[in-house]
């Protein structure tokens, strides 16, 4: 048997009480940020891109890494492949809900909040791309660069949408126009940068046959493990995996509106100061020379 030297390191480090390896996603409320990225250790990087990518399934509220993203056999990708190949609509359907979806992640530092250490921002697909469209500017370029990157002002807001059931949110976010240094303190940006986590130490490993019960059970009907505690039902289907069972599945109904909550004034003149404060530092941004 092939030793995983990684696993055993991570092991190591779990019996020891090591927590170097722990994410800290960022999840921010609505409000206004000023956020620095810096870059992955460059051997975690692959094809070149800054950001690291990695391919999940969401079955209900469980989320896993794709075996195959990692070479390794994937039973959902051979279910996938069979609902593909099908002329059924339905199956195609079924076959967009369940394939790996790709998020993107970032180291960063969110100013004002230096003493939570570094934290990692999970990329939807749009901040990925306005992210990415920023090093091929010419007037911005390396957003990552620890002595000459850009402050990035992220606003969270919402969007007046509901997704899943619960009001979604936007973000917009604007680059500095001059670059600065990650920090001032050589030393502590040089902490900064050593102190990236393991990234994949964001799942539970899951092996094949794992990972097999977890697509049959859905796909029967049955509970799920979800990693955020509790179950989740899958849809329904035949009791032959083989057959594609699109006739079968359930009528969802649409989620009710949730009536947005009114601030107290308090909240709302906290929140406006918090606003303001970050506006002038991102002003102060613009005025360097």
């Amino acid at each position: 048997m092939a030793l995983d030297l990684e696993a055993i390191k991570r092991r190591v480090a779990e019996l020891s009480g090591d927590k170097s390896d722990q994410v800290q996603l960022w999840k921010p409320p609505i409000g206004t940020y000023l956020v620095r990225a810096f870059p992955w250790p460059e051997e975690l990087l692959v094809d070149g891109m800054p950001f690291i990518e990695r391919w999940q399934y969401y079955i209900g509220k469980t989320c896993f890494l794709s075996p195959k993203s990692q070479g390794k056999p994937d039973p959902i990708d051979e279910f996938l492949k069979k609902l593909w190949s099908s002329k059924d609509p339905a199956d195609r359907e079924q076959a967009k809900e369940l394939s790996a979806k790709m998020k993107a992640y970032v180291p960063i530092i969110v100013r004002g909040q230096e003493d939570k250490g570094v934290q990692v921002w999970a990329l939807t697909k749009p901040v990925n791309q306005r992210l990415l469209s920023f090093f091929v500017d010419e007037w911005v370029g390396d957003i990552l660069s620890p002595t000459a990157g850009r402050d990035l002002k992220v606003t969270i807001s919402a969007s007046g949408k509901m997704y899943k059931g619960k009001p979604s949110l936007d973000t917009t976010v604007d680059a500095a126009p001059h670059p600065s240094p990650l920090s001032k303190d050589p030393e502590q940006a040089k902490k900064w940068l050593e102190s990236t986590p393991n990234i994949d130490g964001m799942w539970k490993p899951l092996t094949y046959k794992e990972i097999e019960g977890v697509l049959t059970s859905w796909l029967a009907g049955d509970t799920v493990p979800s990693q955020e505690g509790g179950e989740t039902r899958g849809a329904p289907a035949k009791d032959n995996l083989d057959a594609l069972q699109s006739e079968l599945k359930a009528e969802v109904a649409p989620a009710p509106k949730a009536e947005p909550k009114t601030k107290g004034k308090a909240e709302k003149a906290k929140a406006d100061a918090s606003k303001s404060a970050i506006d002038a530092a991102f002003d102060e941004l613009n005025d360097m020379a």
